[in-house]
């Protein structure tokens, strides 16, 4: 029983298929390799877009970490409700989200809550929110340093931007934001190089503000991806996310770092079309589907091709399918668990190979 694979359950009968496993050990030994990779949670500020779970929230918290990261109005009225110390939303705040942003402020003041902005036009609207509403709120300059999704380019127009932040009485300038996503590298040396070079503009935005007399408090920088370069760097706090459960993509993309799949998806055999073909009921509903084949690592499986995927169904093409049973239950790692987590309204947790219960997806809507 011991040599058992470690996401196997002893008594899967009665689970309903397609369900989001995850393993609390698994996830506590990804939150001390982020310590261990950051060396101090004073600079670690973890993502919680991948989990969005309070429960996952308390872990980190266990451990010290009391700085987050967030993608959404739901997620980051999640942190609040669970008493997190210092939370970034990391989305700039347009049209009724600004109200919805503010709100936060009023509806959980035990946290200290601040966002992101690009342009002036943000800087204004957020002002004129927080006169109307008579309080002051921090706002991190968002910077773009090639990923080309958000922020502004680290020239001559940031520093405008950040003076304005600087200058304004009803928000207060906490400094840098800048998030390299797209910098993928397997190599660890070519990701360092490329991550060294995206950053070295922001250095450079930094030093030009300071040397105005214009204190840059702080840079929050990286993903998953870059976070072992980041880590290194004492003047940054870094934000990885997906390292909290891990898939299939990262784990093949960066051997280098020692994060571990805390999270499968159970799914089951429903159905053998063809001689050649098997079908699992794991549609775009259950599984990310935004990327190419193959969507999951099904463990079992490996000989077969992942070939069509619909709503809910899930085709690959298998040399001998007759080792296969309709009815099998099958275990798989998701590519990308990020949009994976949100389908689901619950995680089940697996401890010892047993059901243990379950946790809610409580920031999974907008």
């Amino acid at each position: 029983m011991n040599n058992r694979p470690w996401y196997l359950l002893k008594n899967p009968e009665d689970i309903v298929s397609p369900s989001l496993l995850v393993y609390p050990e698994r996830i506590q030994k990804n939150i001390a390799a982020m310590i261990g990779t950051i060396g101090h949670v004073d600079r670690l500020r973890p993502h919680i877009k991948t989990h969005k779970t309070a429960e996952i929230i308390g872990m980190q918290q266990a451990m010290g970490i009391q700085k987050f990261k967030c993608a959404t109005i739901s997620e980051a009225a999640l942190l609040g409700s669970c008493e997190a110390e210092d939370i970034l939303l990391a989305i700039q705040p347009v049209g009724a989200n600004v109200k919805r942003f503010f709100d936060l402020l009023e509806a959980y003041p035990k946290s200290t809550f601040t966002t992101i902005v690009d342009n002036t036009y943000s800087v204004h609207e957020i002002s004129q929110m927080a006169k109307i509403r008579n309080t002051k709120v921090g706002l991190y300059l968002d910077l773009n340093t090639g990923m080309d999704r958000t922020g502004i380019v680290p020239d001559e127009d940031a520093i405008g931007v950040f003076k304005l932040i600087n200058d304004d009485p009803w928000v207060t300038a906490k400094g840098l934001h800048a998030y390299d996503g797209h910098i993928r590298n397997m190599d660890f040396r070519e990701r360092k190089v490329a991550c060294d070079a995206a950053f070295e503009p922001v250095l450079q935005l930094k030093g030009e503000l300071e040397g105005q007399g214009i204190p840059v408090i702080n840079i929050i920088a990286g993903g998953s991806p870059t976070f072992p370069v980041h880590a290194k760097r004492k003047e940054v706090e870094a934000s990885p996310g997906t390292t909290l459960l891990w898939d299939e993509r990262y784990n093949t993309s960066f051997p280098d770092m020692e994060f571990v799949p805390a999270a499968v998806v159970l799914t089951r055999i429903i159905s053998k079309p063809q001689s050649d073909l098997v079908c699992l009921d794991l549609g775009h509903k259950s599984i990310a589907p935004e990327m190419e084949f193959p969507r999951a690592k099904i463990f079992g499986m490996e000989e077969c091709e992942q070939v069509v995927q619909s709503e809910e169904h899930l085709v690959l093409k298998c040399p001998e399918n007759n080792k296969f049973m309709v009815g099998d239950v099958l275990y798989a790692i998701p590519m990308h668990i990020c949009p994976t987590v949100a389908k689901y309204p619950e995680l089940l947790t697996v401890e010892n190979r047993v059901l243990t219960g379950s946790w809610k997806v409580a920031a999974r809507d907008h």
